[in-house]
């Protein structure tokens, strides 16, 4: 190549080309993007010798990765785990481990590489998982809300996983006693937790209102303090990994983080992209060709074990097989993230390259098979169903009960987009009539204003597919959008079409020119602000100059 312009052209060329394959194939975007690695790089057409600058992008992508996690995982969200989803993700997370590494020492590894893939084979993709469940309109079914929570639970097994193996420091190097360890260890935890409490509560909230003026600073702080903490992370003996998290969970009780994560995700993608590429160049062949039989072992353990655990505590606990099942697929695979969990062992000194072959191999193969597990589900329940009865009670009871006390759920009857003086007026005079109003605005101050007056309210982008996602869309019967522009509302009609949302729709038109635009988006209710207003106005006006004519001391007949 004649320079690192030409060859980053061609490496996005052909993960484009192989992305495009992938999709058709229904495959994740990440499988593609190993095996581009593995085309371009050495082994393969050696197209691409620009591995310094993918690298540097490919550290990016893991840090902007993290803090997205640590951003969605919010105190409350995490305070109202269900019991079904910890006892789920505990009990998957102890079996996993606790099996895995007596086979993987059994399979003829050290015991501190049977620890660290037993740990890497816990965690499951949130991204592909989600993404599955979302195309599948399964994401707000029982079991998608049960797989969700206990995906939080392994996001949070993960994160403690990182913090503990990097906080070990040069445990690889050398040898530490045991006490001192421990306290090194305590003393850098707590550390940590006191910094994070002073930021979140005096140093942060103070900031981000002032930033969030402007989306685009916004962003640019997001990732500058990302990528800050995980450098601090790794200077003061943690990882960057493990950096980059703390700083997306200090912003995860703002009132911005889902307005955040929103912009942040098409980034993570993007940069995520040279972390696999740069995965897969570095696999060395000659070295995997010995993992073979042992990646074959632990796959199958990872597709059969995690699904039978999951169905039988959601069994124990009361939920039908099919329930059970169907959750249970979702932690038929291993995730991104136990890959980067075995490239950090790498970086401490841990364990060696061959951990790291041997987990992507249980990665492609577990991810590419529970993909179509997933999207062909209930076609597999139907046909797996006679042999699951010993995973159902006779009477499922908590099933029956969460089904009863889920129906109209906190369920909002109108989301308004756009809280200005229009769509805030709006939103009042709806609440007073006793209807139960969600509203969604970008202005810090608008949402703040309305929050103090007792309006549920969240800050966001009605533009970004990402954070109509995040909204509770099923079930709500309207959506009316007070978004100033045609193309505004042009992208939140995209946006909603992505979802697959189904209710009514009202839009409000400036003028005659934009309601006609409007009328093309189809079955749309126009709401016509300033016609209203001056029809209402003329109205009453008309009424007062009738009454102003009447001759003194006569009534109108």
């Amino acid at each position: 190549m004649n320079s690192i312009y030409h060859e980053f052209a061609l490496l996005l060329l052909v993960s484009a080309l192989v992305g495009a394959f992938a999709v058709r194939l229904r495959q994740p975007l990440l499988v593609a993007y190993i095996v581009v690695g593995i085309l371009v790089g050495p082994a393969g057409f050696g197209w691409v010798s620009a591995h310094d600058q993918i690298d540097l992008l490919a550290q990016i992508g893991i840090t902007v990765l993290l803090f997205v996690v640590g951003l969605k995982l919010d105190l409350q969200h995490v305070r109202h785990i269900g019991p079904v989803a910890l006892a789920t993700g505990l009990g998957q997370l102890a079996f996993t481990i606790l099996f895995g590494f007596f086979i993987i020492l059994a399979l003829g590894k050290d015991w501190l590489t049977a620890l660290y893939v037993a740990v890497a084979l816990t965690f499951s993709s949130t991204i592909i998982i989600v993404k599955l469940l979302s195309d599948k309109r399964e994401l707000d079914s029982l079991h998608g809300r049960i797989a969700v929570g206990f995906l939080i639970v392994q996001d949070l097994a993960v994160v403690i996983a990182m913090m503990l193996m990097s906080g070990l420091g040069g445990m690889g190097a050398e040898t530490i006693g045991g006490v001192k360890l421990a306290v090194l260890l305590l003393a850098r935890l707590v550390g940590a937790a006191l910094l994070l409490f002073v930021l979140m509560r005096y140093v942060l909230p103070r900031i981000v209102d002032t930033l969030a003026r402007s989306q685009e600073l916004l962003l640019i702080f997001a990732i500058a303090w990302g990528t800050a903490l995980a450098a601090l992370g790794e200077t003061v003996g943690f990882s960057k990994e493990a950096g980059a998290f703390i700083a997306g969970f200090s912003l995860a009780s703002t009132a911005y983080r889902e307005a955040i994560s929103a912009r942040l995700t098409s980034i993570r993608d993007f940069l995520l992209l040279f972390f696999f590429i740069d995965l897969g160049a570095k696999l060395d062949f000659s070295t995997l060709g010995d993992e073979i039989g042992t990646s074959i072992v632990l796959s199958l353990f990872v597709l059969i074990g995690n699904p039978l655990i999951v169905m039988a505590i959601m069994g124990y606990m009361g939920y039908r097989k099919r329930t059970g099942f169907l959750a249970g697929l979702t932690v038929a695979q291993i995730s991104e993230f136990s890959i980067i969990f075995v490239a950090m062992g790498i970086s401490l000194g841990h364990v060696g390259p061959s951990a790291l072959g041997l987990t992507t191999l249980v990665g492609l193969v577990t991810i590419a098979i529970s993909s179509y597990m997933i999207l062909y589900s209930h076609r597999l329940y139907e046909w797996l169903s006679p042999w699951l009865g010993a995973f159902e009670r006779r009477h499922p009871f908590r099933e029956l009960a969460v089904e009863h006390a889920h129906r109209d759920e906190g369920k909002p009857d109108v989301i308004i987009f756009g809280l200005g003086r229009y769509g805030g007026r709006l939103a009042r005079a709806l609440q007073q009539q006793g209807i139960r109003v969600l509203g969604v605005d970008f202005d810090p101050e608008v949402v703040k204003s309305h929050r103090h007056d007792g309006m549920h309210v969240r800050f966001g982008d009605g533009e970004a597919d990402d954070f109509i996602d995040s909204l509770p869309l099923t079930g709500v019967p309207w959506i009316v959008s007070t978004l100033p522009g045609y193309e505004a509302n042009l992208a939140l009609m995209h946006a909603l079409s992505m979802h697959g949302y189904a209710g009514s729709i009202a839009m409000a038109a400036r003028d005659e020119t934009e309601a006609s635009c409007m009328e093309a988006f189809g079955k749309v209710e126009i709401l016509r602000p300033f016609d209203h207003a001056a029809d209402f106005a003329a109205l009453d006006l008309a009424a007062r100059i009738a009454v102003a004519e009447l001759p003194n001391g006569k009534e109108s007949t």
